[in-house]
């Protein structure tokens, strides 16, 4: 349908997979190792794209919910041993995030904290990381087109590791992958991408590029995401989406918030195993309303690239927006409790987004977050 050129090279539309073998060749990858999970295995679209790779190309489907450091080790034991040149990652953020971890230690020495953006690492991550090609199956993370991959250590801090080398060389975007998407998972990866784009628009770095990038990514998804869930068979919701979430992805090189830097901390955990985009939908009003002083001219453009009204209550909007679409009522139904507030708080306040809250939040404030988060939200339900 389109190539669109924008920190990286995108193909973007139904039936734009087909153009996988292409950016094999135009890469110059001959020994790719393909990395998904074993969801799309059991779906058979794995076979399918594994069948459009050369002859003889590696498979890692053991990707974890939220990637962790042993994985990227045990994947890029696959990667050496057969001899890869290059990665073709298949899903949402997960694997891709995985991808992105396997490129970087296949080509740099060393621990892997140490390219943590957090640990000054940002500047220790070279040009020469192996180049992947990204298809979301989701409409969500943004990873596809993004400089960061969130990985999991050991101790379990989840952190960030952020550079321009790590965008994927193509992305191949097809709205036809999402369509077998289950309600749960549209509404959770669409509010995901709808959350990148409100935080890096309320972010106080001055970037007038990424900020319209984001308005008309928050206005696609808003006007099209409860259209995808009530009609898992709309292509051209799918595809506004999709590409609101591209945007998402494209525009959070500004920074995001504390949304992001809750929900980076609560992914963390051992148990319970927290889905991101349904952890930051909750999260969002609460820290929407944290932010209402500093954000009052922002507030005017997203209500107008959304379709709502100059009085509507975007907190309560976004509420409202998360009962329609079944979300949990809260993190206490998934499984989260007082205990972990301590921990999550800490790590929450070394994240790579804290910094780029429009308010910055204390521990107090983080706790206060939680606490509201813990419980119900507002209204009746669905």
């Amino acid at each position: 349908m389109a190539r669109i050129n924008y920190l990286t090279a995108i193909d973007f539309g139904p039936g734009e997979l087909n153009e996988l073998p292409a950016a094999v060749s135009d890469l110059q990858i001959s020994r790719p190792l393909f990395i998904s999970d074993h969801g799309l295995a059991a779906s058979g679209l794995a076979d399918r794209v594994l069948s459009m790779l050369p002859a003889g190309t590696a498979s890692y489907l053991d990707t974890p919910s939220n990637p962790t450091e042993t994985a990227v080790h045990r994947t890029l034991e696959t990667y050496r041993a057969a001899g890869c040149d290059g990665i073709v990652a298949l899903g949402g953020g997960s694997p891709i995030d995985l991808a992105k971890g396997v490129a970087l230690l296949a080509t740099h020495e060393g621990p892997l904290e140490q390219f943590a953006a957090i640990y000054g690492g940002v500047e220790r991550i070279g040009p020469k990381v192996a180049p992947i090609i990204a298809i979301p199956t989701t409409a969500g993370t943004g990873a596809e087109v993004g400089r960061a991959s969130l990985l999991t250590l050991g101790d379990g801090r989840k952190l960030g590791f952020i550079s321009p080398h790590l965008i994927p060389r193509r992305a191949i975007c097809d709205p036809l992958l999402t369509l077998g998407l289950p309600p749960q998972l549209t509404a959770a990866t669409g509010l995901d991408a709808l959350s990148h784009c409100i935080e890096t628009l309320f972010s106080p770095r001055f970037n007038p590029p990424a900020e319209a990038i984001a308005l008309n990514g928050a206005g696609r998804i808003w006007k099209n995401l409860l259209k995808a869930f009530d009609d898992p068979n709309d292509v051209d919701a799918r595809s506004e989406v999709m590409m609101g979430a591209l945007q998402g992805g494209l525009a959070f090189q500004k920074g995001l918030g504390a949304v992001h830097s809750l929900s980076h901390a609560l992914g963390g955990l051992k148990e319970p195993k927290l889905h991101h985009g349904t952890l930051n939908a909750i999260l969002m009003p609460i820290v929407v309303r944290f932010n209402a002083a500093a954000i009052d001219d922002k507030l005017v453009r997203l209500k107008a690239a959304t379709g709502l009204s100059a009085d509507a209550d975007l907190s309560e909007e976004l509420d409202s927006l998360n009962r329609r679409l079944g979300l949990p009522k809260g993190l206490a139904v998934l499984g989260v409790t007082r205990a972990c507030f301590d921990w999550v708080i800490e790590r929450a306040l070394a994240d790579h987004s804290h910094a780029t809250n429009p308010l910055p939040p204390s521990a107090e404030d983080y706790r206060a977050m939680l606490q509201e988060a813990l419980g119900q939200l507002p209204g009746p339900s669905p």
